[in-house]
C-alpha cells in the first residue's frame, strides 16, 4: 500500500464493534488491521473527502470573484431551452 518508509503512526480510538468488524475483514482477506483501515481511508478520501475539497474549492473561487452570476446562468439556460423548443417545433 505504498512505501512503508513514508508511513507515520497515528493513534485512533474506535468503537469496539467497529474494531471487531475491521478485524473480521482483515482476517478474511489475510491482511493486517492497518491495511483494512488504510484502504477504508483511501476510499473515503477519494469519494466523500474529495467532495468536501471540491466544495471548498468552489467557495474559494467565489471568494476570489471567479464565479458566474446566477442571472447569467439562468439567461443561458433559458436561451438553450428556447433553442431546443424552436428545433422541436421545426421538426
Amino acid at each position: 500500500m505504498g512505501d512503508d518508509t513514508t508511513l507515520i503512526p497515528v493513534s485512533l480510538r474506535v468503537p469496539a464493534d467497529m474494531l471487531e468488524s475491521i478485524d473480521k475483514v482483515a482476517k478474511s482477506v489475510e491482511r493486517p488491521r492497518s491495511w483494512v483501515i488504510l484502504r477504508a481511508l483511501r476510499f473515503y478520501l477519494a469519494d466523500e473527502g474529495q467532495e468536501f475539497l471540491d466544495i471548498q474549492e468552489g467557495i474559494d473561487e467565489l471568494d476570489r470573484g471567479e464565479g458566474i452570476p446566477s442571472e447569467q446562468v439562468w439567461a443561458e439556460l433559458e436561451a438553450m431551452i428556447a433553442a431546443m423548443r424552436a428545433r422541436r417545433a421545426a421538426e
